[in-house]
């Protein structure tokens, strides 16, 4: 029975600034590697296209001169 009070306690005591700067701080962190994650997959599709587009400017040069 204690600990079902001390829950209830804890679930509706009255949250501090401190906790709720702190959660805030923990949320931007996240949101920063999300955004990283994000970035690097981007850069990942630009360098893939920017190969590809040099492969395929090549082989449009190969064959315009075989014509």
């Amino acid at each position: 029975m204690r600990k079902i009070v001390e829950l209830y306690q804890r679930i509706t005591r009255k949250i501090t600034l401190l906790e709720i700067t702190r959660e805030e701080l923990r949320m931007a962190h996240l949101e920063k590697l999300k955004a990283e994650s994000a970035a690097d997959y981007a850069n990942g599709i630009v360098a893939y296209n920017e190969a590809r587009i040099e492969r395929l400017n090549k082989r449009i040069s190969e064959y315009a001169e075989e014509i």
